[in-house]
């Protein structure tokens, strides 16, 4: 009776997880849809917060798929807060970023920060450190920080400009790569290495999800085609940088995890 009863556990623990992936998977197909939409459409803007949105589920129910719902969903909302506490600060004070205001295209807003960028940051926060757990496996909790806030950071590299097309914010001084100044990566690189270290508390563990690797990668190529071949004007400048910037991590978690699931 006790052996059944394990059994049928197990056997609703898989199921739920499956259920979750399956989700996941759905709204990350509602995410590449909304990009393309954003990408080829008249007004862009519209599209941000459906495509961080649909990103941010989809994150948090692939890291349901392995973690469970309950740390799932306390890793979204800690790396939520843990975002728009450091966007609040840095519009206040000019730290860890440099100084920037937002505009108020992107809305609704809370202390002057919208709501979507601490959204953003969960749900792409979960992807790197997804990647950074396939890179750096084991009980090396230090160096798969630092991966994963590098990975992270890689993402700002098309982040910004393209932000700044949109006139999503603004920075009091323009910086040499596309009007980013050096401070700003500087910040992202220490804001991701604490997001790193509190996702690694509620969801950290052997096995990442694939579908989380898979978000990263996704984002990564389509980031690159963006700026290469459908936005206007074209910047290859941005394409190639934040292409090799996301590549140097995307390609080889990928492949790192399809020889998992085939090992």
């Amino acid at each position: 009776m006790v052996r059944l009863e394990d059994r049928t556990v197990r056997e609703g623990a898989r199921r739920r997880a499956d259920g979750y992936a399956v989700a996941g998977a759905g709204f990350l197909a509602s995410m590449v849809a909304a990009q393309v939409a954003s990408g080829v459409g008249a007004e862009p803007v519209r599209w941000i917060n459906p495509v961080v949105g649909a990103l941010a589920a989809a994150a948090g129910c692939f890291a349901a798929s392995r973690r469970g719902s309950a740390r799932a969903a306390g890793a979204v909302a800690t790396a939520m807060a843990l975002g728009h506490t450091a966007e609040r600060i840095g519009v206040r004070t000019g730290l860890p970023f440099g100084r920037y205001t937002y505009t108020p295209v992107l809305r609704p807003q809370v202390g002057g920060v919208p709501v979507t960028v601490a959204v953003a940051w969960s749900g792409m926060g979960l992807a790197a450190h997804a990647v950074a757990a396939v890179l750096v496996p084991g009980r090396r909790p230090v160096r798969r920080a630092a991966v994963g806030a590098l990975a992270l950071t890689a993402w700002d590299a098309f982040l910004d400009p393209q932000m700044l097309r949109h006139d999503l914010w603004r920075w009091a001084r323009r910086g040499a790569y596309r009007g980013v100044p050096a401070s700003n990566f500087a910040g992202w690189l220490g804001v991701s290495a604490l997001l790193m270290a509190v996702t690694e508390a509620w969801v950290g563990g052997p096995d990442a999800p694939a579908g989380l690797v898979a978000t990263y990668g996704l984002m990564a190529v389509m980031e690159t085609l963006a700026f290469a071949v459908v936005f206007e004007p074209r910047d290859p400048v941005v394409a190639v940088a934040g292409g090799v910037a996301m590549g140097a991590f995307a390609v080889p978690a990928a492949v790192l995890t399809g020889r998992r699931r085939t090992s």
